[in-house]
């Protein structure tokens, strides 16, 4: 079964990363770019992981997991190779109504994570459910490649615009209009 593609405000949303290796690295990476609310617990951590949590203000445990760990947290990763701990964690994080995701294992997930391209304010999120990561990657970099970054500056525009003006159908309609624009001017100029 595909998975619903949503976006998650993760604004004062703890989220708790178990594993400290390259991959726990590459999910880490990821977070960062929507909150610094994160804990990451491991027996071993990589200097890459040891520097983006400190750079950015991190709680850093180096230590193995406890089952008193993921209490209080949104979202758990299992960025860890031992199937038995992911299974353990997943399953403690269904009884608390905890959204977890076991890198690689997706049936130790509630989500996954998309290969997705950022660019100020836009988002753009490809995945394949779990199927491919490859063919969502390849696929997100061809399209980014087309995604200008004045996107961000545009975005910007769009925002202080929308706040300035009042709702209703007229707002709609002009905002619609600049951004039908906007876009049909990006796709020309590629051509």
């Amino acid at each position: 079964m595909a998975y619903f593609p949503a976006f998650i405000k993760l604004d004062g949303k703890k989220i708790l990363l178990v594993g400290g290796g390259n991959i726990a690295g590459e999910k880490l990476e990821k977070l960062l770019d929507f909150t610094k609310e994160i804990t990451v617990i491991a027996p071993e951590i990589s200097d890459t992981v040891r520097t983006m949590a400190e750079t950015n203000g991190l709680t850093l445990h180096q230590r193995p997991y406890r089952p008193e760990d993921i209490e209080g947290y949104f979202v758990v990763i299992v960025a860890v190779d031992d199937l038995s701990l992911q299974k353990e964690i997943y399953d403690a994080c269904q009884m608390r109504h905890t959204l977890c995701n076991s890198v690689d294992s997706v049936d130790y997930c509630d989500f996954i994570f998309p290969s997705y391209t950022k660019k100020g304010a836009l988002t753009v999120a490809f995945s394949t459910s779990g199927i491919s990561p490859s063919v969502a990657k390849y696929l997100r970099r061809a399209i980014e490649t087309v995604i200008p970054d004045s996107v961000a500056d545009f975005l910007e525009e769009m925002k202080q615009l929308r706040a300035s003006l009042p709702k209703g159908k007229e707002r709609m309609k002009l905002l619609d209009e600049k951004a039908r624009i906007y876009i049909d001017n990006l796709f020309k100029k590629g051509q």
